[in-house]
């Protein structure tokens, strides 16, 4: 995939390894027993024994453009057994080494199939083309030495199918509509063994990367109007898709429910496996752990080793950025809320106007709409971080209104639901312009 992804690609690893392994990142903790909630697809065999349990997923998209190309990328973790054995080759629970303690565990393994959807093909409005991609993803056991003994991984092979629908509605705009249904159709004849048996025959955290060119993707979180129909139109099950790049020209499907644009924090530099958590105070609870419980950490699994790793070498300008950071450091140097201004109608309003309250524009809050055609008194004007005004007011007959007024709990407008109390003043009508004397006439 392009440059244009790799921003995109950051977001998705965070969406693959989440609860990969949480602290204290050991395989002894009792959360760490449990793993693997997200994007999970069982054979057909495990979802007819276990109906909770799904085998597919589908995202639909839009694409705005006239030439469009796209490139699909499925990504998916591989669950892989690891087995301990002593120098004698026999299985055992426990190998202790003079840097870590081995124990069995289910590692993961990266897996991409990325496949070019002809988009472009399909030039005729009211056709539809579909087709399907199927991959095999081979099994296999990797040995490795360690100090008395050995680490026995083995993968269970995969088949992974991909329907992919294109359709072009008849529409005056250029747009090109894509169904994409991922599915494991792995064959495995007996499921039993438990969940976590299944889950070395499954896919792990699927999830899709879209790529176009030619084309923009249409967000499904805010279309434009004349969109509307078509985003109405779109399934997703078991996966949402989100914009991922500033040209929207990528698009990332999750299991996990993102906003259009989310990205990873700039100080997030360490492989954690929660996103949601704060990497300071992770790193800090990391930088306790014991000498025995760190052995553990590394003979866990290896990528919390190399997490333990990270944390130890991470230099003190790190620890002062995970601290705290400054953003959108041009609301810092903004006007006080309660001295800005805004304009409304021709009016400009300020602390101490008073508007008419016309509420429902936006949105049909009952409590809001209580309040429709009363006056109000404007407290402040504040922005957020998305560039929004909004106006903070107290309503004129509200008894408690000094009360609120006080302790700052005020009622909160957009700019188009009020009305100014005080319309503009208009400028002062312009007549003909008047008669100049000359000649004779001045002399008279």
């Amino acid at each position: 995939m392009s440059g244009r992804v790799d921003e995109a690609r950051r977001l998705a690893d965070t969406v693959l390894y989440e609860g990969y392994v949480l602290y204290p990142y050991r395989a002894s903790a009792v959360k760490n027993r449990v793993r693997w909630q997200w994007g999970v697809l069982m054979p057909p065999s495990v979802t007819a024994a276990d109906v909770s349990e799904r085998s597919a997923c589908r995202t639909d998209v839009v694409l705005d453009g006239r030439s469009p190309s796209l490139r699909a990328t499925v990504r998916f973790l591989q669950v892989q057994r690891r087995q301990v054995e002593d120098a004698y080759g026999a299985p055992v629970d426990r190998l202790e080494t003079r840097e870590a303690t081995y124990v069995p565990w289910d590692e993961a393994r990266e897996q991409e199939v990325t496949l070019d959807v002809p988009v472009d093909s399909l030039t005729t409005e009211g056709l539809t083309q579909s087709f399907t991609h199927t991959v095999d993803v081979p099994g296999g056991v990797e040995r490795e030495e360690v100090e008395g003994g050995e680490l026995v991984r083995t993968r269970e092979p995969l088949r992974v199918s991909v329907e992919v629908e294109v359709r072009r509605p008849v529409s005056p705009y250029p747009v090109s509509l894509v169904s994409l249904r991922v599915a494991n159709v792995t064959e495995v004849a007996e499921p039993g063994g438990g969940r976590d048996a299944w889950l070395r025959h499954a896919l792990v955290a699927c999830h899709l990367l879209l790529e176009a060119s030619g084309a923009r993707f249409v967000s499904l979180l805010d279309p434009p109007q004349w969109a509307a129909g078509f985003v109405g139109g779109c399934a997703n099950d078991g996966l949402f898709p989100v914009l991922a790049a500033p040209d929207d020209s990528v698009v990332l499907s999750s299991p996990i429910i993102l906003y259009d644009h989310a990205q990873v924090a700039a100080e997030s530099e360490t492989g954690f496996f929660d996103s949601l958590e704060i990497d300071e105070l992770l790193s800090l609870r990391t930088a306790t752990l014991t000498e025995d419980e760190r052995r553990e950490v590394r003979g866990t699994d290896p990528r919390a080793a190399a997490l333990l790793g990270e944390v130890d070498a991470m230099p003190d300008e790190l620890w002062e950025r995970l601290h705290g950071t400054l953003r959108y450091l041009e609301d810092m140097t903004a006007p006080d809320p309660e001295d800005a201004s805004l304009v409304v109608g021709g009016v400009t309003l300020r602390r101490g106007s008073r508007v008419l309250l016309r509420p429902g524009v936006r949105r049909a809050d009952a409590h809001d709409l209580f309040l429709a055609g009363r006056t109000a008194t404007v407290a402040a004007v504040h922005r957020d971080y998305d560039g929004h005004d909004h106006l903070a007011v107290t309503v004129d007959d509200d008894p408690g209104a000094d009360l609120k007024l006080a302790h700052g709990r005020y009622l909160y407008f957009a700019p188009d639901e009020v009305e100014p109390f005080e319309t503009p003043r208009p400028s002062a009508p312009q007549g003909p312009p008047l008669p100049v004397a000359t000649g004779q006439e001045a002399e008279t």
